[in-house]
């Protein structure tokens, strides 16, 4: 095979940037708005949110650099990742990646302690913890249950984005943050069914059982299906417009169309698929919760 020639490797700028994982950052901001309207609809405080969205999205990404140099031996290991910027040897300074994404987090979740609340502070911290502790320093190559416990860091966000809002966590946001937990598992573990094999090549234990394909299909099925009832707790629990309300209900039974093949089936077709509509779903959640706190807060009638 051919080497890659000067112009067809990725730029210095560009690895920096995979660094702070720019697609999973912009969830977890993503996470935190709607939090933050799902708390205050009618008194969204703008430069407040201004302020989340930066030190969220500091936070997430010092996080990531964190997550990168964890990983370096396992991501050299994988075909997925090894093309990554400290496994491809393109970024040679590991301590340098730690040291900027301790200094960001910590910044991030001090500036927001200082500028917003020390809730908001706790909640991304709580959040960095999770992902960089408990998920990829000790469950991750440990433990099948690594991505149902490291969920919550996605989670956190939407707590975030609350104590933004209105000093407190809201039950409409509890609710939220626990639908987004919920569904962290179906996401990773459509993925893990995909890319079984490369997963077991490098060691982790990322299914519910890696060596019984249909047990673990049928568990993404039933976690998938989880979503219908938290969406309803949402809905019972947050200033949830009916319209809105019936397209979170819609989102879930819709996953579950998805994976269900799954269930009797566990092929990478399937898990591919279950895998590609996840993205998607969440990106739609998030955007309803937005878009009902915007409505609601211009007072649209006929919504309530």
């Amino acid at each position: 095979m051919a080497e890659p020639t000067a112009a067809s490797r990725p730029s210095r700028g560009r690895d920096a940037l995979t660094l702070a994982k720019p697609g999973i950052t912009a969830l977890i901001v993503g996470v935190a708005v709607a939090g933050f309207f799902l708390a205050d609809p009618l008194h969204p405080a703008w430069g407040r949110l201004g302020i989340l969205v930066v030190l969220g999205a500091g936070a997430s990404a010092g996080a990531a650099m964190l997550n990168h140099y964890l990983d370096r031996d396992l991501d050299a290991r994988m075909r997925r990742t090894r093309e990554r910027p400290l496994p491809g040897a393109r970024i040679t300074s590991g301590a340098s990646v730690a040291a900027a994404g301790l200094v960001l987090s910590g910044l991030s979740v001090g500036l927001a302690a200082w500028l917003l609340n020390p809730l908001t502070g706790l909640s991304i911290l709580l959040g960095g913890l999770t992902y960089v502790v408990v998920y990829t320093a000790w469950l991750k190559r440990r433990s099948s249950w690594n991505i149902v416990i490291g969920g919550f860091a996605g989670s956190a966000p939407a707590l975030a984005g609350s104590a933004a809002a209105v000093g407190t966590w809201t039950p409409g946001v509890l609710a939220f943050a626990l639908l987004v937990f919920l569904w962290t598992p179906p996401h990773f573990w459509s993925l893990a069914l995909l890319l079984r094999e490369d997963y077991r090549a490098a060691g982790l234990p990322m299914l519910p059982r890696m060596d019984d394909l249909r047990f673990s299909g049928r568990v993404v099925v039933v976690s998938a299906a989880l979503l219908v009832p938290a969406a309803l707790l949402v809905d019972g629990t947050g200033p949830v417009s009916w319209p809105v309300a019936l397209v979170l209900l819609g989102l879930g039974g819709l996953f579950v169309a998805v994976t269900f093949p799954l269930w009797s089936d566990p092929t990478r077709a399937a898990a591919r698929r279950g895998f590609l509509f996840s993205g998607p779903y969440l990106l739609a959640i998030i955007a309803a919760v937005i878009v009902n706190g915007l409505l609601l807060g211009l007072g649209v009638p006929g919504l309530g």
